[in-house]
């Protein structure tokens, strides 16, 4: 497992998959030739030029992100990513290089919170997993630091703690540099901190200090995919019943998302819907009606649609395909709809 020493820019050896609708084919590949070159100001330059022709862009503004912080430009860094997950929330890229830079800026809450964002938005990304392990590894090490500073004769805290600090070295790679940012890397590895690498946490003089290992960036800016025209929605041709119910109020709500009729489209929602991070009911519609009510065409269809029902509970799993003016994706999402007044309601929604 890589250390915060070894933080680089991932990004170097990777290609980006972009639709050439959308991006022009030489601009992007320039600015990640001037990175490789160390060339940041440059880099910096040119990704600017392009973001103001496409400021929707969501891989120019990715790669902006990376630009400043191997600048050394952390709260930039921080200000682009934020954006990006506000903007498009179904990407785990962005969500994960906040994490790291939380974690080098010893915020670890807010690191582990960012990743569990990243897990819940692709609950197969590895990197975010590893990251969000290490970050729980580190807070269990301050944690059973700060018990013996108040019972240091507490011998099973002593055990657990010389438990953590050995998993932790056997983690991180002893000897390892910062990697040089011109150099291409064959895996994905992390970008440098502002400052030299440290050890990390501080605790008393009459404790060994260790090198702790961060999370993992991720440089692979997030696909965009050619638009394609498609049906709103595939259904299984033989549903009766409740999963024939189901399915029809799975078209309507993607229909009513593809017309952006807001109204419509909340509508399809119960009234205890779980949204995200536990955000007011008021406040996660205003920002869903300002990121439908966008200029621009939007379709939003669903394939591959697999119904399970249980009593008045339905677990809806199938693959969304979503394209905007700026963006496109290709993701699996499950609906939990329940019934209530004779309807099927979303109550749960989630990627995966």
């Amino acid at each position: 497992m890589p250390s915060l020493a070894r933080l680089s820019a991932v990004f170097l050896g990777l290609l980006l998959s972009v639709s050439a609708a959308l991006v022009n084919a030489q601009t992007l590949p320039d600015i990640q030739r001037l990175m490789k070159q160390n060339q940041m100001p440059q880099a910096l330059e040119k990704v600017d030029i392009y973001i103001s022709t496409k400021p929707k862009d969501a891989q120019g503004r990715f790669l902006k992100g990376l630009i400043l912080t191997e600048m050394g430009r952390p709260a930039d860094a921080i200000a682009i990513f934020t954006k990006l997950t506000e903007d498009f929330p179904e990407l785990p890229e962005p969500y994960n290089n906040l994490a790291v830079l939380y974690a080098q800026q010893k915020q670890y809450d807010k690191a582990r919170t960012a990743l569990e964002m990243a897990i819940r938005t692709h609950p197969s990304y590895s990197i975010a997993h590893e990251n969000l392990g290490d970050v729980y590894a580190k807070l269990a090490s301050q944690a059973y630091d700060k018990a013996l500073q108040l019972d240091s004769s507490n011998t099973a805290t002593q055990t657990k703690l010389s438990m953590i600090r050995e998993m932790i070295s056997t983690s991180s790679k002893p000897g390892a540099k910062a990697a040089t940012p011109a150099r291409p890397v064959a895996e994905p590895a992390k970008p440098p901190p502002a400052e030299p690498p440290k050890t990390a946490p501080t605790v008393p003089a009459s404790k060994p200090v260790e090198k702790v290992p961060e999370p993992a960036v991720s440089s692979k800016p997030p696909e965009a995919k050619p638009a394609e025209t498609k049906a709103p929605v595939q259904t299984a041709p033989a549903a009766t019943g409740d999963e024939a119910d189901i399915t029809k109020a799975l078209q309507a709500w993607a229909n009513a998302w593809s017309r952006k009729d807001v109204k419509s489209y909340l509508s399809h929602y119960a009234k205890d819907f779980q949204t995200p991070n536990g955000m007011p009911r008021k406040k996660w519609e205003d920002e869903r009606n300002r990121r439908i009510d966008k200029p621009g065409k939007l379709q939003v269809s669903v394939e591959d649609v697999n119904v399970a029902i249980d009593g008045e509970v339905a677990t809806v799993k199938f693959r969304q395909q979503y394209t905007s003016a700026s963006f496109s994706s290709s993701v699996i999402k499950t609906l939990v709809f329940v019934k209530s007044g004779g309807k099927w309601l979303i109550q749960q929604e989630r990627v995966g």
